[in-house]
């Protein structure tokens, strides 16, 4: 049988396995204390960064229409490698910086004196040390009065500098393009001598060429301290031993090796939201999102995960999926924590600044305990008024169903007995910066609220205008500053983060005016989030004692998965031979399901499709189980699954409009209309079948 041809996007992932190895085996490599190999290393470092280009420059020009055969989330697997090429090529990066030989970090000078004769190398040494010194004293006698001013707060290496001892060296965090005259244009890696530092956060720097100018101190890391005077150190020691030589040489080689480490380590970590606030393009408190992040790892945090039955510890049994024996039913399983919240508003939100084109504005959800996530992230996307940016709204009112996405109706399920358990509430924003095109998910602060008091006893379920704090939920009481923020306010801070504000209930404590009309007029400046809680009605928890002990959403799908969770369990705990069997079932309700939920615009068709059929049937079959089995079947395999596979379906990507219209699109439009002769018709595409897409895998898809 001949060989299964390979398409390209296959051929790519397979060169960049290839020279992922290469590359984890160079770094092994350069981890060695020998260093006579650092050359050889460092040519290959560069060919292998040159290999690494030319792949990106091949994936970029691939297209779907490309593979010899259907590919599944083709887009989404272009994108993984597009980031693994570039983690590649930043791993290079910092490991060209280690390996790259000592007499070319030292610069041209050296290579140029080494052409010369010894008298004219000698004097040529006299004059360019002399004018060094000159311009060194010059820079030092126009930025003392500053260095001294900052010698007790930060700088303790200015007194080191201006002795001409040593000299303190610094590795670019990133690129900066000077704005102004006098600024020095830098790139990432890049490393530089500080030669003054000023109070307002711009230090002047010279690069490897002898340039000078005004760098940003938020773009700088210092990562060693070198001798500068090396040519005056030689002199001295003209007379010493030659066996104290050989260990001076041996203790710069160990400190050079650590040194470097510490640069790749310094460039290895850049955070691109140091940069943006840097340039004051977010406000203070703002940070990477963590719930954002959560979601990206995999399906851990996902509702197609927390919708599966979860195993005893025994795993011979289920531990939240029993059956009533008297009815058949699905066994209703009260929680620790059962309500339902309406998220109303959120108001005095910093926005974004310039240079950023905002995608999206929401809000994420989560059972928390103070250390780790404890279910499912819910995601409700807000609205708001150019003329009021600030002000976030959610649930709008408009004709016809109401999106689940835009829906800020939730319900909340947790079993955890820990003291300190709660919601988490982040603000989060989709952007995307308009110079690079890079996209990224910034958390615009956090809310907590602990659902039980000191006592055990549950907290009063009333609506809860909650306080939002900058920074993450892991660091200090950071509040939210929502003053506008400038260039020279950001950068003279020390920590780019740093917040002005203060939590309302430190008011009397901190020395602010004590008047209640002062007190008032401060909190309708802070950033607050309102929510409205509730107890479940009757109907409601019925429904939701039908859910499992864990798990976050929103309450229009409640019915929908009630229902799903009866026919999973007449497939696990009735239709098995034994308890013990555990093949897979045949089943495409079961094992495509999960994948819509996580799917906002399909769980909306199948609800619009659901409450069609469900408005044709007479009050006593709505009540009928064994009915509604048999209609969520009928309704999902002729609305949602044959879209969930078709191959014109974009890959659902969060924040896309573009990927976004598309897909409503064919969800929406009437020639879509989904029976059995347009399925089997030629005009229309599927994607490659696959069994994992008609069988339910129970010991893959069960919680552990």
């Amino acid at each position: 049988m001949p060989p299964k041809k390979r398409g390209p996007l296959q051929t790519v992932q397979r060169d960049t396995d290839v020279i992922k190895r290469k590359v984890d085996a160079l770094v092994q490599q350069a981890a060695q204390p020998d260093a006579s190999d650092w050359t050889e290393a460092f040519e290959r470092c560069k060919e292998l960064k040159l290999a690494v280009e030319e792949i990106t420059k091949s994936l970029k020009k691939l297209s779907k229409a490309d593979e010899p055969a259907p590919v599944g989330n083709y887009d989404q697997c272009k994108r993984d490698e597009e980031k693994r090429l570039l983690n590649l090529h930043e791993r290079l990066q910092s490991l060209a910086l280690q390996l790259q030989p000592q007499d070319e970090v030292a610069g041209p000078s050296s290579s140029q004196t080494e052409q010369k004769s010894d008298e004219e190398n000698s004097d040529e040494k006299d004059e360019s040390s002399e004018d060094e010194d000159t311009e060194e004293e010059e820079a030092h006698d126009d930025y003392k009065d500053d260095d001294d001013a900052d010698s007790d707060d930060e700088d303790t290496d200015i007194g080191q500098t201006a002795t001409g001892q040593e000299t303190v060296s610094y590795v670019a965090l990133s690129a900066f393009t000077g704005e102004e005259e006098g600024d020095l244009s830098i790139q990432k890696g890049e490393v530089l001598k500080v030669l003054s530092k000023n109070k307002d956060g711009w230090w002047l720097a010279q690069n490897l060429n002898g340039q000078k100018g005004l760098v940003p101190k938020t773009f700088l890391k210092m990562y060693f301290i070198s001798q500068s005077s090396q040519k005056d150190s030689e002199r001295e020691n003209e007379d010493e031993e030659e066996s104290e030589e050989e260990q001076e040489e041996s203790d710069i080689k160990s400190s050079k090796t650590s040194n470097w480490n510490t640069v790749r380590k310094a460039v290895t970590e850049i955070d691109a939201t140091d940069v943006l606030s840097a340039m004051g393009a977010i406000p203070p408190g703002f940070r990477p999102s963590n719930l954002s992040r959560h979601l990206e790892e995999g399906t851990s945090y996902r509702a197609s995960h927390f919708i599966q039955p979860k195993l005893s510890q025994s795993q011979l049994s289920f531990q939240d999926l029993h059956m009533d024996p008297d009815t058949g039913k699905v066994h209703g399983r009260p929680s620790r924590v059962s309500l339902t919240l309406t998220l109303w508003s959120c108001r005095m939100i910093p926005p974004p600044g310039v240079g950023l084109q905002v995608l999206s504005r929401h809000v994420r959800l989560c059972a928390f305990n103070g250390t780790q996530v404890l279910s499912n992230i819910h995601t409700v996307r807000a609205t708001y008024n150019f003329k009021s940016q600030k002000t976030w709204s959610f649930s709008p009112r408009m004709t016809g169903m109401l999106p689940c996405l835009l829906d800020g109706d939730c319900f909340l399920r947790c079993d955890s007995e820990s003291p300190d358990l709660g919601i988490l509430f982040e603000l989060g924003v989709t952007y995307i910066r308009n110079s690079t095109g890079e996209r990224g998910d910034l958390s615009c602060g956090w809310a907590f609220l602990k659902l039980f008091d000191e006592s055990g006893a549950p907290i009063t379920l009333r609506t809860q205008e909650l306080t939002i704090h900058g920074g993450t939920p892991f660091e200090r009481d950071t509040d939210m500053d929502t003053t506008s923020t400038k260039r020279g306010n950001v950068l003279s801070q020390k920590y780019p983060y740093s917040l002005t504000c203060t939590p309302f209930s430190s008011v009397l404590s901190s020395g602010y005016p004590t008047g209640v009309f002062q007190q008032m007029l401060l909190s309708r400046k802070m950033p607050k989030l309102v929510v409205k809680f509730k107890s479940v009605n009757t109907r409601s928890r019925v429904l939701l004692n039908l859910l499992p002990d864990t798990i976050v959403g929103s309450l229009s799908t409640v019915r929908l998965l009630a229902t799903y969770r009866q026919i999973l369990a007449d497939a696990l705990l009735l239709d098995r031979v034994t308890m013990c069997n555990a093949d897979l079932i045949c089943s495409s309700v079961l094992a495509s399901f999960p994948d819509v939920l996580d799917q906002p615009d399909l769980m909306d068709a199948f609800r619009k499709s659901w409450t069609e059929s469900e408005s044709n049937l007479r009050r006593s079959d709505k009540r009928d189980i064994n009915v509604l089995k048999q209609m969520f079947v009928s309704v999902y395999m002729g609305s949602v699954f044959p879209l969930l596979y078709s191959a014109e379906m974009p890959t659902p990507c969060w924040a896309d409009e573009e990927v976004e219209s598309q897909r409503a699109r064919i969800i929406y439009s009437p020639s879509q209309k989904i029976s059995v002769e347009t399925m089997l018709s030629s005009q229309c595409s599927h994607q490659a079948f696959d069994i994992t897409q008609v069988t339910y895998d129970l010991i893959s898809r069960a919680q552990h």
